[in-house]
């Protein structure tokens, strides 16, 4: 039988972490290779250009498309803000009846067309910036793309996650992995931090959390309903569901990352005593997750010192080696979340319910139970 691999989650207590920094179209890379940055240093620049809209000034101002040529104000290439006067008739005589058409967009003349009596405006394009996220240094150069920064770290990864990229410090609000955050837990002095807790984190708590102000929160379960409730309200979209889509992007007030999957499951005590012991430091925490092809990961990275990241290994490029006694989390339904070990590797494929044939293994669960399930649904849980 070959040798078997699965991609796993990460949970290391130091280790050499990477991150691409490009912008979403070419422009300006702000820093050098071998510079040192910090989560706020802005990396690279550009702009994306602004929306054109076209202005059917024949139409509106009922005269001819050849007429509007002796009737414009601007010509190609001309700024122009909101109520500026773009285009005016003569009227009768140079003095009555005149009419003028005053720009509802502020921009620059982009298009005349004498054919139809158009005019294009372009809007002011929008600047977008992309910092560093996280302190360490710049080991590439993509030129007019962006960068990537590396740092010796503390890396956890989640199995689940929402909100984007923030920056805050680690505090953690329950006494053991076995204990939920609940709406009472969290206080006023929890504003700006990442907090972490067990088991789970109730609706409340998600509400109380936006509330005060906290940046991230790190826990082992939540209720899958309680979340989409949350994010329905936050929303403002009632029946929002979390779908299949990369996460991340949800405009909400903190980030939230789960450790081990959807209900109350307690987080992995390894993965706890890790985080309790970065309490005070300042981490990047990220939700962002796809499950399918292209894997991205809910993480929380703390940098810890100056150690040349190259002498670290590359949590990013590690992929670990399925033998009995792994430690594994399954990844998909029924068994969704739950943690256990291998305890077979049959080498002949296996007929599942979808009627395909795959390689399966069999795991000893946390509750003792042993099941078979497909090797591509689970991960291998790494720990350093």
């Amino acid at each position: 039988m070959g040798t078997a691999y699965t991609p796993g989650l990460k949970v290391s207590a130091r280790t050499r972490v990477e991150k691409l920094r490009r912008l979403p179209l070419k422009g300006e890379v702000l820093v050098r290779e071998g510079d040192r940055v910090t989560p706020e240093t802005i990396v690279a620049r550009t702009e994306l250009p602004g929306i054109m809209q076209t202005l059917r000034l024949a139409e509106r101002m009922g005269i001819e498309p050849s007429d509007v040529i002796g009737a414009l104000k601007v010509r190609e290439g001309d700024p122009v803000q909101v109520g500026d006067v773009i285009a005016e008739t003569k009227g009768l005589f140079g003095r009555f009846f005149r009419t003028e058409f005053r720009s509802p967009y502020a921009g620059r003349v982009e298009l005349i067309s004498p054919a139809t009596g158009h005019v294009g405006i372009r809007e002011s394009p929008t600047p977008v910036e992309r910092d560093a996220y996280i302190r360490g240094t710049v080991i590439r150069v993509i030129p007019e793309e962006g960068v990537v920064v590396a740092c010796a770290g503390a890396l956890v990864q989640g199995i689940f996650g929402v909100g984007g990229e923030r920056l805050g410090e680690i505090q953690v609000v329950t006494p053991g992995p076995d204990d939920a955050i609940t709406e009472a837990t969290l206080t006023g002095t929890h504003r700006g931090k990442i907090v972490v807790g067990g088991s789970n984190v109730s609706g409340a708590a998600l509400r109380r959390a936006a509330e005060i102000g906290v940046v991230g929160i790190v826990v082992g379960g939540v209720v899958d309903r309680d979340l989409m409730d949350y994010l329905a309200e936050a929303l403002n979209q009632p029946g929002y569901d979390i779908g299949v889509a990369i996460t991340g992007q949800e405009p909400i007030p903190f980030t939230l990352v789960i450790t081990e999957g959807f209900g109350t499951i307690a987080m992995a005590e390894r993965t706890f005593r890790l985080l309790q012991s970065l309490e005070g430091m300042q981490a990047s925490i990220n939700g962002a997750t796809q499950i399918r092809a292209g894997v991205i990961r809910p993480e929380v990275i703390v940098p810890l010192d100056d150690t040349p990241p190259e002498t670290l290994p590359d949590a990013g490029r590690r992929s670990g080696q399925l033998v009995v006694g792994t430690p594994i989390r399954v990844i998909r339904e029924p068994y969704f979340g739950l943690l256990g070990t291998v305890t077979a590797l049959p080498a002949e494929l296996t007929q599942v319910e979808s009627e395909t044939w795959v390689r399966v293994l069999q795991a000893q669960l946390q509750d003792g139970r042993v099941v078979t399930v497909p090797r591509a649904n689970v991960e291998i849980i790494e720990a350093d």
